[in-house]
C-alpha cells in the first residue's frame, strides 16, 4: 500500500488531504484502506501511484502537530493504468455541485445513470445501461462513489479473468435469474451485433452459442458454463475492459 511509504508520518494524520491542479479533497485512513481492499486493481503496485509529503499552510493542509502542517498529494505515472485518486476527480467531476471534496463523513450521494451514460467510456458501449446497474448497489443505474471504484476495478486491465468473467455473466444475465438462457443471448447477441442481424439469423447464433457452451444441456447457460466458454475466448481480457 503506497501510504505505507510515508513510515511514521502514517499514524499521525487523522485524514489526508489530497491534490489534484486546484481541487482537494480528504479521505480518513480507514476510507483508504477500505477502497484498497475493495479495488485492490486500483491501488496495486501497478496502478503508478506514489505519495508526495511537503508543509503547508493552515488553509490546505492537514495537522500534524502544534503549528505544522502538511499537504499529501498523489504522483501518479499516467502511463500506468488510473488510480483511485484519479477515479475520484472522474466521478466529481461528472456532478460537482453533488459530490463534495471532503469525503471524510461518508456522504450519501450517487450520481445519476443519465450522468454515467454520458461518460466518453461508456456512451457508446451498448452495454451501458446493464454495466451501471450491475454496478449500482440498487440496480438502478445511480452510482456511489463505492460502485464507480468497483466498476473500474473490474473493468481494468489488472483484474483477473474469473472475476471478468463473474460480471460479465451478470451483464449477460438481463432477467437476474443467475442464468444466462435463450432470451438472454437474445439481447445480448442483438446489442453485440447493433440490430444489424435478423431475428432469425439472432437465433442461429444463440442456438449454436447454447450447442457448444451449455455443460449440462437444460438450455441455458450456468455461471460455470459461462467460464469454461470465456476459457476459450482468448481476446476477453482484453476486450472487456475501460480505459479512463
Amino acid at each position: 500500500m503506497a501510504l505505507r511509504r510515508l513510515g511514521g508520518f502514517r499514524n499521525l494524520f487523522l485524514a489526508v488531504a489530497f491534490t489534484m491542479g486546484n481541487k482537494q479533497t480528504v479521505f480518513t485512513h480507514e476510507q483508504l484502506e477500505a477502497y484498497q481492499l475493495a479495488s485492490p486493481t486500483l491501488l496495486s503496485p501497478g496502478s503508478g501511484l506514489s505519495l508526495y509529503v511537503n508543509l503547508a499552510p493552515k488553509e490546505i493542509g492537514v495537522p500534524v502537530c502544534g503549528s505544522v502542517y502538511l499537504k499529501v498529494g498523489p504522483r501518479a505515472d499516467s502511463s500506468q493504468g488510473p488510480n483511485i485518486f484519479q477515479l475520484f476527480y472522474r466521478y466529481q467531476d461528472l456532478a460537482p455541485q453533488l459530490v463534495p471534496l471532503d469525503y471524510t463523513s461518508s456522504p450519501d450521494v450517487k450520481v445519476p445513470y443519465e450522468l454515467i451514460s454520458r461518460m466518453p467510456e461508456l456512451k457508446d458501449n451498448p452495454f451501458r445501461q446493464r454495466i451501471a446497474q450491475v454496478f449500482s448497489e440498487d440496480g438502478d443505474g445511480h452510482m456511489t462513489l463505492d460502485n464507480f471504484l468497483d466498476m473500474f476495478s473490474v473493468m481494468s486491465e489488472m483484474a483477473p479473468r474469473d472475476l471478468k468473467a463473474y460480471y460479465a455473466f451478470k451483464i449477460y444475465d438481463f432477467n437476474n435469474d443467475d442464468y444466462i438462457c435463450m432470451w438472454d443471448l437474445e439481447q445480448t447477441v442483438t446489442k453485440l451485433t447493433r440490430g444489424e442481424l435478423s431475428a432469425e439469423e439472432v437465433s442461429l447464433v444463440c442456438e449454436k452459442v447454447l450447442d457448444e457452451a451449455d455443460g449440462d444441456h437444460d438450455g441455458r447457460l450456468s455461471l460455470e458454463d459461462f467460464q469454461n466458454m470465456i476459457l476459450r475466448a482468448p481476446d476477453f481480457l482484453s476486450t472487456f475492459h475501460i480505459r479512463i
